[in-house]
């Protein structure tokens, strides 16, 4: 009997499964403040942010400590989790995409360009750009989208999770449409395009 109680406790301890969940709300939120904080061109804006933020170093030691908190304790993954959106990386892209955002604004205006689904940006009538303006916006769009997908994947990789890319881009894709400003033009899931 006791022998049986052993191989159970045995079986029970050797079958520990350790799950990571994507914090989905937590992703939502840092989609919104990332999004908010391109899209803002207020005149103080244009000056470079003072940042009293840990180093790249701490960030990186804080994280392999959660990681290593988890192993141990696998219920700290709870529904208060958090992503991280402040590494290198992450920065270095925010600040290319805010600026850029300036010249891309006035061709979500003018319609030109549109929010894909995907959250990735579209020019949604070529032949209504002038000619002249044309290659130019082919560029930013092309640069705008490389720069999206860089941004998720550097924020999975900020969080120690490069498999989580493809959650943040569904994540973000969501709320590119949800934070488009008024006459942007957006294409709903089902792919019907939709002016805000």
């Amino acid at each position: 009997m006791k022998q049986l109680a052993l191989l159970g406790i045995l079986l029970l301890t050797a079958c520990v499964t350790i799950n990571i969940y994507f914090p989905a709300a937590a992703a939502e939120k840092a989609a919104d403040e990332i999004i908010k904080d391109i899209q803002d061109i207020a005149p103080e804006k244009i000056a470079p942010k003072p940042k009293a933020a840990l180093t790249d170093w701490q960030i990186a030691a804080y994280h392999l400590l959660e990681q290593a908190m988890d192993t141990l304790v696998p219920a700290a993954h709870a529904d208060g989790a958090d992503l991280s959106i402040d590494s290198a990386d992450v920065r270095q892209i925010r600040a290319a995409m805010e600026t850029r955002f300036t010249a891309l604004q006035p061709n979500y205006a003018a319609g030109y360009i549109g929010i894909q689904a995907d959250g990735f940006l579209v020019i949604r009538n070529i032949a209504a750009i002038p000619l002249q303006n044309r290659n130019l916006i082919t560029k930013l769009v092309a640069a705008e989208n490389a720069d999206r997908q860089k941004l998720y994947q550097a924020i999975a990789n900020a969080n120690g999770h490069p498999e989580w890319s493809g959650q943040i881009k569904t994540t973000f894709a969501s709320r590119w449409a949800s934070n488009a400003q008024p006459g942007w033009w957006y294409q709903t899931s089902n792919g019907i395009w939709k002016q805000r």
